[in-house]
């Protein structure tokens, strides 16, 4: 069979013989729609939706878009040149909480051709050929928390949100509480009912702690397979909510009084000559390879840079902080620093599995960013042999190390200082992200809150 040639607006396109047979296939199954998600730099799917008769075309390249601005992606410019979403085949699923749509992920380009540099999936892939050229592949697991509230309106007050287990009473936290895990059954079975369809490995889940916060332990994967799998998760998680009647949130720390949202990064590397996990020494949990230290070398290295990435958002920096509200030990790491099996600290080597723990990061993170940053970092580490250091045994907040960026203001100039951010990205991305990251900090830092009001108002 031969492909098919066809024009819209001016263009020709080759149609596959085999993306048709997949779209009769999927048709007969009951789906309706598909969808080529390309991602934003908030971390949010965005496609047209297009009727599987054209679902070849889609695949051929065939959608085209104008995303700079939309999601942050750049400044708005009414001249310049559309990119095409041209989805990767082996990211497509069948949703299943509506089993109309079929969803995959797609890498933006210019006619198929020419990659856009502003796409989240052109630069995590850019650092796994750099790792695959070094020797490695790359894993990533990640430990998403989120809050799940009921909308409710109080009379008289703006609407507020109700966090769906009310166990504020049970102090010091209701981390692992059963009853308040309970609480949110009807939307947790659907959410893991429709997870453990799309083959995500979900292995455990429950209460974190905040009130209304929740976590679910999903299986690592190489972490391209993984960032498209976090898109796909958050998405899912938010849609399945709404089924609910609720409203859930990945907002790093949706009010002063409760815990913050983080995404915990394990990141592992396997030796391609070997098959074998280049983190672990021998076969006993816990021994680590130089490598290892090397790669959280580099890490810590260009920490205070990643966390432009790892913490996108100027409510990122109400997580990261010694204590909560209530004078409660947050956890959040604040300084640049490892540790074997420490939790207050920026990495930590945990004793259950091979790989790194990157703590500091926050549930707004794009992947994909994030991602191909921490590997650049760790692979110059091993590069360079560089050395980490002794680790922390101490809670971090109570040490001399260096301190994490306190403002999303201190991380973007780290950012853009680091010549490790401008060798893994376009300049065009670190120009643009730059950009858009100081206007929302400036945005923020001028306004002036009631609390600022109740305390120098009458003081000053």
């Amino acid at each position: 069979m031969t492909d098919t040639i066809f024009e819209r607006n001016d263009t020709l396109y080759s149609l596959d013989p085999e993306h048709s047979r997949v779209a009769k296939e999927l048709g007969a199954q009951g789906v309706k729609y598909a969808m080529a998600n390309w991602i934003d730099v908030l971390g949010r799917p965005k496609s047209k939706v297009v009727p599987m008769t054209h679902f070849a075309d889609l695949v051929a390249g065939a959608e085209r878009y104008t995303p700079r601005g939309f999601g942050g992606i750049g400044n708005m410019n009414p001249t310049e040149d559309e990119v095409v979403g041209v989805p990767d085949l082996s990211t497509l699923k069948i949703l299943p909480w509506d089993r109309r749509y079929a969803w995959m992920i797609a890498d933006m380009s210019y006619g198929g051709r020419e990659p856009f540099a502003l796409c989240p999936r052109n630069a995590l892939r850019g650092q796994v050929e750099a790792a695959a050229a070094q020797g490695y592949s790359v894993h990533l697991g990640v430990e998403p928390e989120f809050y799940v509230f009921r909308p409710e309106s109080l009379e008289g007050q703006r609407d507020r949100l109700v966090p769906v287990a009310r166990s504020g009473s049970l102090k010091p936290s209701p981390a692992y509480d059963v009853e308040a895990t309970l609480d949110a059954s009807e939307f947790l079975d659907k959410l893991v009912g429709y997870l453990s369809e799309l083959d995500f490995g979900v292995y455990a889940f429950g209460h974190e702690g905040g009130d209304g916060q929740y976590e679910l332990s999903i299986g690592h994967a190489p972490v391209l397979e993984m960032a498209d799998r976090m898109t796909l998760f958050r998405f899912a998680v938010k849609q399945i909510a709404k089924e609910c009647g609720l409203l859930a949130s990945f907002m790093p720390k949706p009010y002063a009084s409760m815990w913050g949202s983080g995404a915990h990064l394990n990141m592992s590397l396997v030796d391609l000559e070997t098959g074998r996990n280049a983190f672990r020494l021998g076969d006993t949990a816990g021994e680590w390879t130089q490598t290892t230290y090397q790669f959280i070398a580099g890490v810590l290295k260009h920490a205070p840079a990643f966390t432009a990435l790892g913490n996108p958002t100027t409510n990122s920096y109400r997580r990261l902080t010694p204590r909560l509200a209530d004078g409660q030990i947050s956890w959040a790491p604040t300084r640049v620093s490892y540790g074997s099996n420490n939790r207050s600290c920026t990495v930590r080597l945990p004793q259950n599995r091979a790989c790194i723990e990157y703590r500091a990061a926050d549930s707004a993170a794009n992947y994909y960013f994030a991602s191909a940053l921490m590997i650049a970092a760790g692979l110059e580490g091993i590069r360079e042999g560089l050395d980490p250091g002794k680790p922390l045994e101490q809670a971090s907040h109570n040490s001399d190390a260096p301190v994490l960026p306190r403002t999303l203001l201190e991380a973007v100039e780290a950012f853009q200082a680091d010549p490790l951010v401008h060798k893994t990205f376009s300049p065009a991305f670190v120009s643009e992200y730059t950009e858009m990251k100081l206007k929302e900090w400036e945005s923020d830092h001028l306004l002036v809150s009631d609390a600022e009001r109740a305390r120098y108002l009458l003081e000053l």
